[in-house]
Parts: C-alpha cells; sequence; structure tokens
C-alpha cells in the first residue's frame, strides 16, 4: 500500500497485458481544462456509453473507449482503481451520472473508491457519493480462482469453497 491507498496490479489474462505497447493508455484526464478538452471528442453515440476508466498510481483519471481493455488503458501499469464511468450533462456543466468498480482484469476493492473520488474532484466533477454499482471480487483460497460475490454470497462459483470476507484477490498485495 502506498501513501495515496492501495495499488492494484493486473490480475487478468497475461495475453492482453501482452499485448498493451509503448504509448496505449487512456487519456490522463487530471485537470477540468483536460476534461473539457477531452469531452468534446467522443461522438454523441458514445457519449450514451460508459467509458473504461483507471486511476493511475499519480492519482490522475485515464479514460478510455468503453470496449478498451482497464490493462490497456493503464498503459500495463498498477493502478488505484478501474472500472467503467458515464458523464451526463447537467444545467451547465459535465457530471458523473455512474461509476462502478468493475475492472476483472485488476478486481479492485469497493475501498478503492476514495482515490476515484479524490480524482474526480480534481477535475472538478461533479460525483455521487460512492460507487453507483459496487463490485465485490474475491479469491478463492482452494481453486485460486477470481470470483464476484453476489448478493454477500461468499461461496466460490467455481468449487462452492467459502470465499474470506476481505478483499484477497492479488496474493502479492
Amino acid at each position: 500500500m502506498n501513501a495515496r491507498g492501495r495499488s492494484y496490479r493486473y490480475v487478468g489474462p497475461a495475453e492482453l497485458k501482452a499485448a498493451v505497447r509503448p504509448g496505449d493508455g487512456g487519456r490522463r484526464i487530471g485537470s477540468a481544462a483536460d476534461f473539457g478538452g477531452w469531452i468534446v471528442e467522443p461522438s454523441a453515440a458514445e457519449l450514451t456509453e460508459p467509458f473504461t476508466f483507471v486511476i493511475d498510481v499519480d492519482g490522475v483519471l485515464r479514460l478510455a473507449p468503453r470496449r478498451s481493455e482497464h490493462v490497456a488503458c493503464a498503459g500495463g501499469d498498477m493502478v488505484l482503481s478501474a472500472g467503467e464511468i458515464s458523464f451526463m450533462r447537467e444545467a451547465d456543466r459535465w457530471t458523473v451520472s455512474e461509476v462502478s468498480n468493475q475492472s476483472t482484469g485488476y478486481c479492485p476493492d469497493v475501498n478503492s473508491w476514495a482515490e476515484v473520488a479524490q480524482a474526480l474532484d480534481a477535475v472538478e466533477l461533479r460525483r455521487p457519493s460512492g460507487f453507483t454499482h459496487e463490485v465485490v471480487f474475491r479469491r478463492c483460497p482452494d481453486c485460486q480462482e477470481h470470483s464476484i460475490v453476489r448478493e454477500d454470497d461468499f461461496i466460490c462459483v467455481f468449487c462452492g469453497s467459502d470465499l474470506p470476507a476481505t478483499w484477497n484477490v492479488d496474493p502479492t498485495a
């Protein structure tokens, strides 16, 4: 864990990380001006869908089209959070309408919201008070598969074993 919070290593398929090339990575959005320059680029159709996001280890928001892999958005690096985010125009400003930690490549814990909130505040975007859709990830201690916990049922969908109550996806963390 660093001074900002836990960082997450990519734990998804190795071939997706291997496909990341130098210069890959989502657009760094570190200020309101950065966001203002970026938000005019997507088409109206693209704006109706969520975008892929990561919070890089510097605490900066990175955005990429929805079907982008989180590991590509992060340039293959570690992140402080990752997920999907949607924006809507509200009166005279852009706001975050939905945001989740849904990233099966990084499997960030729900407590990574603090890093997301800090990055969105730096960009001066109005935001919800937490993830609008929280995804609870765990690694099964028996079969080692990554699972999504649904409806507080901490049972591995692959082997039926009990899943831990605390985040444990990355065994090196």
